[in-house]
């Protein structure tokens, strides 16, 4: 779900693939009929893991970040860097998948560095003030209400891929917009309080804005990562998306960090962790957990998508949307009223309907370049439709 701080990186193949290319697709449909029942039992194990780690870490991760809030932590830029530094746990899983993930070539042209490093200093600050934006909305909103407005990033990243990457806007994607932007805007109408952290009407409005902007921006970043990539990058290979997650990660950290010092709320950390209501042991690890448990949620998300398609992992984000809204309803006792309920039947519309559309684009982009689909997912490598890898 977008409902949480994360990095999502997004990589998709012209529409008018060079003859290597449907060469390459076209080997891979044939040894697809080749599988065997062991390889494929293997497969849907993994897929089963990787979905269980998406959801799992969305929802704990996000459940943890409003228990620091709750217990006396205070540091909005604390709770920034804890989103982003776990990233060296990518690290690992990088050198042991990097080998069983198959290259797809770009065109053969080499980005300089100068336009790499570039590209992951602009996205890296992005994603340090996004996350920061999200952590002052996690911080005045009670997390049900939290993580319904955050289901409209994916109408901002609609929105912006029309301008950004020329994405047709159909019947059903519109309809997808339509959706989600009465979700979010169902919620300012919803006059209510957290019960754990008392917040001012000004308060709560400003962690409505913020969570929005931080939406709107993050939408900004989905689309301008997919620039990158099409434009600058030029290729889309495992260990390609997996350097700008790391990098762009790194960039973002680094930011998050600064911030904190510029802020001088370092100065209050130690005072803070003294007057944790769960002791000092209980605050050390929900900001050890938080930061680790994002980064199991952005390896879910890179399995998913390597072994089967965005497809399934935007679907596998639509099916953990529901999740963090209950669980903070049976944790922290948010009011599930009727216009919650009613705002995440409509978030969840929207959500289908988006990857319903994105069904019908691979579909027809499989029949229009002779691949077959008699599987239900194939490897992105054969499938050259759009990817998407979050990371929060």
């Amino acid at each position: 779900m977008k409902g949480d701080q994360e990095l999502q990186v997004i990589v998709q193949q012209g529409k008018e693939p060079n003859p290597t290319v449907q060469e390459e697709r076209n080997s891979v449909s044939s040894r697809q009929t080749k599988v065997s029942p062991s390889n494929t039992y293997k497969r849907w194990l993994r897929v089963t893991i990787y979905t269980i780690l998406v959801i799992s870490g969305q929802s704990v991760a996000t459940i943890l970040g409003r228990l620091y809030y709750d217990n006396g932590g205070n540091s909005k830029w604390l709770a920034t860097v804890v989103q982003l530094v776990g990233f060296p746990v990518l690290v690992p899983y990088y050198l042991l998948s990097i080998k069983t993930h198959t290259t797809t070539h770009g065109d053969g042209q080499k980005t300089s560095t100068r336009n790499r490093v570039l590209v992951y200093v602009v996205l890296g600050l992005l994603v340090g003030a996004d996350c920061y934006l999200y952590s002052i909305g996690l911080l005045y909103l009670p997390v049900s209400t939290y993580s319904l407005i955050c289901a409209s990033q994916l109408a901002f990243n609609a929105f912006f891929s029309y301008f950004l990457n020329s994405q047709k806007l159909t019947p059903v994607i519109l309809n997808s917009l339509f959706l989600l932007t009465i979700s979010s805007t169902l919620l300012a109408f919803n006059n209510e309080e957290s019960n754990s952290t008392k917040v001012t009407k000004g308060e709560y409005v400003k962690g409505f804005i913020c969570t929005v902007a931080a939406s709107a921006g993050y939408g900004l970043l989905l689309s301008l990562q997919q620039l990158a990539f099409r434009k600058v990058l030029k290729k889309q290979t495992f260990s390609e998306v997996m350097d700008m997650i790391i990098y762009v990660s790194l960039v973002a950290s680094c930011v998050s960090v600064v911030g904190l010092f510029a802020s001088s709320e370092w100065k209050n950390l130690s005072a803070e962790m003294e007057n944790y209501k769960l002791g000092k042991v209980s605050y050390i690890m929900n900001l050890v957990w938080t930061a680790v448990i994002w980064q199991v949620f952005s390896i879910g998300g890179t399995g998913l998508i390597f072994e089967l398609s965005s497809l399934f992992s935007n679907a596998i984000s639509v099916l953990g949307l529901p999740v963090v809204p209950i669980l903070a309803v049976i944790i922290f006792h948010d009011k599930m009223n009727g216009l919650k309920v009613i705002s995440m039947i409509l978030a969840i519309w929207g959500f289908t309907s988006y990857v319903y559309q994105h069904y019908l684009d691979d579909k027809n982009m499989k029949k229009s370049h002779g691949i077959p689909t008699t599987e239900s997912f194939d490897p992105p490598e054969a499938e050259g439709v759009k990817s998407a890898i979050e990371i929060r």
